[in-house]
């Protein structure tokens, strides 16, 4: 994991924008038979917008891959829907190929959030939770503009009327944004507000693998060997 000076710079440094792309990636393989299927299984010619899309690859995804506490950010989609279980990024990282396969271009925002933030999901292993996590947020293109993961059920104002997300139970990042206001940007109401765990923002990358490549992911690779099989089977 990227020391908190390198992220620093690298927050400085990055540029503000990415271009994004629909490109299969190592992690974003969405031209495997799986993926694919599931793509096709959202494609419906009356189904209406882009968003009218992801919203129902999204619910799909939901009922189909089972969340857990995986730590491998490099998994690629198509093994986690073998394994039809994911981390909330993992799940993040399926909507994204999706939405490449049937057409629409993604990118993500590299934000570097402070470890206290999961303190409330695990309360009895606190000590284990390393201090920042490097979190790849995704945005789509649609109708010509950048939308973030947070209002693709509907903009924050209104999304915040479904409560704060408590970042307890079994509720993940992937599953709270299809009822409340997910606001990385504290632009909503203190409820809402998780600007105050954004440790710096990494700015844009055309894909996760490239965030992942430049900043690092969270766990360094001999720990997530050690601790991967077991947390990968821990349901959230």
């Amino acid at each position: 994991m990227p020391s908190p000076s390198r992220s620093r710079r690298a927050a400085v440094a990055r540029r503000a924008t990415a271009g994004g792309g629909l490109a299969a990636t190592p992690i974003l393989d969405w031209g495997h038979p799986r993926v694919l299927e599931l793509a096709a299984g959202v494609q419906d010619p009356g189904a209406g917008t882009g968003q009218d899309l992801l919203i129902t690859a999204h619910r799909l995804i939901a009922a189909r891959v089972r969340p857990v506490y995986a730590m491998n950010e490099g998994q690629p989609v198509s093994r986690t829907l073998a394994l039809g279980r994911g981390s909330c990024s993992q799940r993040l990282a399926l909507l994204e190929a999706v939405a490449r396969a049937c057409g629409i271009a993604s990118r993500v925002r590299g934000l570097l959030v402070e470890g206290r933030f999961w303190h409330p999901r695990f309360p009895r292993l606190r000590v284990l939770i390393p201090r920042q996590v490097v979190l790849a947020w995704p945005e789509f293109l649609l109708d010509g503009r950048w939308t973030a993961i947070s209002e693709l059920y509907g903009d924050l104002d209104s999304l915040r009327a479904g409560g704060r997300f408590t970042n307890t139970g079994g509720e993940t990042l992937f599953d709270a944004v299809a009822r409340t206001a997910v606001d990385w940007d504290g632009g909503t109401c203190p409820a809402c507000d998780l600007s105050g765990h954004v440790l710096a923002d990494l700015g844009y990358f055309d894909s996760r693998d490239e965030l992942f490549r430049v900043d690092g992911q969270t766990l360094c690779l001999p720990v997530r060997v050690i601790a991967d099989p077991v947390m990968s089977r821990w349901t959230a």
